[in-house]
């Protein structure tokens, strides 16, 4: 993720690979109002992924645009975290992974928008005011779940203990990046631990913990995710609407 080109592409697939995700659960949330909420978040953060990969593909000076970028790549190429990519399972387990990727996306975009790099502290300092949107969401849900009745905090704790390893992919150090995700992790182990102490959740002790989606190396999840957001594009290459 070195470097200013690899940064953005990183990012961008974050938040592509998020977008992905959540719009899954078009017309199945658990209610209506829900399911209008879960789609701004992914058309959120689509936008992101957008202006993230556009950069990227003028950092790059290859000739790839953003749809080159988002439909033309192998899993192998992608530089996204695992966190994203993993299926949503049940609602407890998509607001675990919405609510940890935001805790890490509010910190980084709000130290991104004061960066030296004028295209990033743009991106940044949009992305950060829908970051809070989407922190605030799935902090709601993870206490409103885990505070909730026996069966939905018992579904919390085992989304929370099933999620937790992989957002340690999120801080590996970096000192060459625009900024260091290591930096980030007082700020969001503090929002994590106020979120999980009033959820009455029990936050899972240090052990295993995935990497390699920051070198290409996914789950076999992911394959499958791109084989359905890109069949259009490949079938039909060059096609405008």
């Amino acid at each position: 993720m070195t470097g200013p080109f690899g940064f953005a592409l990183a990012l961008g697939d974050d938040a592509l690979i998020a977008a992905q995700r959540l719009a899954e659960w078009t017309t199945r949330a658990p209610e209506m109002e829900e399911d209008v909420a879960l789609a701004n978040i992914a058309l959120d953060q689509l936008g992101a992924a957008r202006l993230l990969l556009s950069y990227a593909g003028e950092l790059e000076g290859a000739g790839r645009d953003e749809d080159a970028l988002a439909f033309l790549r192998d899993d192998r190429e992608f530089r996204n975290c695992l966190l994203v990519e993993l299926p949503n399972g049940d609602f407890a387990v998509t607001m675990a992974k919405l609510f940890f990727l935001a805790a890490y996306q509010l910190p980084l975009y709000t130290v991104l928008a004061g960066c030296a790099d004028e295209r990033l502290a743009a991106i940044g300092a949009k992305a950060r005011k829908e970051s809070a949107y989407h922190l605030d969401h799935g902090s709601l849900w993870v206490k409103r779940l885990g505070d909730g009745t026996e069966e939905s905090h018992r579904r919390m704790q085992a989304a929370v203990d099933q999620v937790w390893p992989y957002v340690h992919e999120l801080f590996a150090p970096d000192p060459a990046a625009p900024v260091d995700p290591a930096t980030l992790w007082a700020d969001f182990e503090a929002r994590v631990a106020a979120v999980l102490d009033e959820a009455t959740l029990t936050r899972p002790e240090a052990g295993w913990a995935p990497a390699g989606g920051r070198d290409g190396v996914h789950t076999e999840h992911l394959s499958f995710l791109l084989a359905e957001m890109q069949v259009l594009h490949r079938a039909h290459p060059g096609a405008n609407w």
